[in-house]
């Protein structure tokens, strides 16, 4: 079943409305008929609303509203994702996977080891574009909401941005130098003692890793360190790995 996203304007009591470039998705790509079931999200509520296709035309897709799914396909945690900076077209996949994953909102971080360095204009366009992607995931795992991509902080305001959440998680390949409970049996630990309902935060550092003082700054703010095992992880393979564990350990 094909999944959308409309303003909640657009949802009344017994139809709802389809407008924008889904219309000609619908008519031209997919080719959907009148009757066809589709299901609608507005981005809030959290709510998946089941319709049956009733007409379309050029400019909208008008359809019958036929049952509200309320239980409910989103993480019962707000997971932000803090990512430093990666090369190339790895954010890309960072925000395509992590949607699928229930990431709640995204932060990219300029860090010390960055090695991209994006000016004001270029950062405006990126995010644009990883919004596009982090809609297309949604839309294709069938999200009630569309996560966020929050626009570029350095390091001092992602921590800033973090202070108020419940948990603050950062892997770090020497964590057991940090850490009381070191190991995989501590961070096995810190996982369990997840709750629903809190605002978990997650550093991932770039290529390079995180500078010790990165390091410090976090440990100071009340960051725990965490390992994902004994081998190294591609900055694109860390986050995915923390929310597959998020939501192992919260979803029933």
């Amino acid at each position: 079943m094909y999944h959308f996203f409309v303003p909640p304007s657009q949802i009344y009591d017994t139809s709802v409305i389809i407008t924008g470039d889904d219309v000609n998705h619908i008519k031209n790509v997919i080719r959907l008929k009148t009757g066809d079931e589709i299901s609608v999200s507005n981005g809030i509520d959290g709510k998946d609303y089941r319709c049956g296709i009733e007409e379309i035309t050029e400019t909208q897709v008008v359809c019958r509203l036929r049952f509200i799914k309320e239980d409910g396909v989103e993480l019962p945690a707000k997971v932000y994702l803090f990512q430093g900076l990666p090369k190339g077209d790895k954010m890309e996949i960072i925000i395509q996977k992590t949607v699928e994953l229930g990431v709640f909102e995204i932060i990219p971080v300029a860090m010390k080891r960055c090695v991209v360095k994006l000016d004001e204009k270029k950062a405006k366009s990126k995010i644009a574009r990883w919004q596009g992607i982090a809609e297309a995931a949604a839309k294709q795992s069938k999200r009630a909401v569309i996560p966020q991509i929050h626009q570029m902080m350095t390091f001092k305001q992602a921590l800033e941005y973090a202070d108020d959440m419940d948990v603050k998680l950062v892997p770090y390949e020497m964590e057991n130098m940090l850490s009381e409970a070191s190991g995989m049996a501590g961070t096995k630990k810190i996982m369990e003692s997840l709750q629903p309902g809190q605002c978990i935060a997650v550093f991932i550092g770039p290529e390079g890793g995180f500078e010790q003082d990165e390091i410090d700054a976090a440990i100071a703010r009340g960051m725990k360190p965490i390992t994902l095992g004994k081998r190294i992880l591609r900055t694109e393979t860390a986050g995915m790995t923390v929310m597959a564990w998020v939501m192992y350990q919260l979803e029933e």
